[in-house]
């Protein structure tokens, strides 16, 4: 290989690995910062519970939060049911979804960590992973799965999986097959799929092919 098609390359692939590094770690900050406040307003500190309505707003300002930090860098998934309804639609390739996912599991798993270190032993109990059965709706794997691994309690663990991946699965499909649905042929799919291709680029196929098909019916139209 030539000198100057060698350094592109390697060019090439610093910016790639750049990206992507930066994407798992602004999912593994976003799903830390989102499970450490928002699994810190469940615990028992100081000593009375907090009300429904205060763990609500910490929730939501923890997502607000982030989200802001990772959107820009890696569209914000902070949820493994997120990615996963973006790989079924066909946004994200395989990979990618598999390391953001791991990423999130991280980040998840770190946060309980730091929580379960900082807390006292009678106030940081089960990590509120006893609570959220019947008065938090998980919605999110992650964090459900890092509170899981630092207390060791697996309990039907496994409904705060299949239940939003199911849920996550159902609406992108609806969403994106029946109510929107888009123009991507198998072959875009499949390249999405493995990562051969960028979303981006198929993207931006479809308003081309959409401008030629206009321009050429409304040449019909004044023939």
């Amino acid at each position: 290989m030539e000198p100057g098609l060698w350094s592109g390359a390697s060019r090439l692939v610093c910016r790639l690995w750049t990206s992507v590094s930066k994407a798992l770690f602004a999912e593994f900050l976003a799903t830390g910062l989102y499970v450490f406040f928002g699994v810190g307003s469940i615990l028992r500190w100081p000593l009375a519970l907090p009300s429904v309505l205060q763990v609500a707003i910490t929730f939501n300002l923890a997502t607000a939060t982030a989200v802001q930090v990772s959107w820009k860098t890696s569209g914000a998934h902070v949820n493994p049911a997120v990615t996963l309804a973006f790989l079924v639609a066909s946004h994200i390739s395989l990979p990618r979804a598999m390391a953001y996912v791991a990423a999130q599991l991280a980040g998840a798993t770190v946060a309980a960590a730091l929580l379960y270190v900082l807390t006292p032993g009678d106030v940081r109990g089960t990590l509120g992973i006893n609570l959220i059965y019947f008065t938090g709706c998980s919605m999110n794997p992650a964090r459900s799965f890092g509170p899981a691994v630092i207390i060791g309690k697996f309990t039907v663990h496994w409904i705060f999986w299949v239940g939003p991946l199911t849920g996550a699965v159902l609406a992108s499909l609806i969403y994106n097959f029946i109510l929107f649905p888009d123009t991507k042929t198998l072959a875009q799919r499949l390249a999405i799929l493995t990562g051969t291709t960028k979303v981006e680029k198929v993207v931006e196929v479809e308003p081309e092919k959409k401008d030629s098909q206009g321009s050429s019916g409304e040449t019909e139209v004044s023939v």
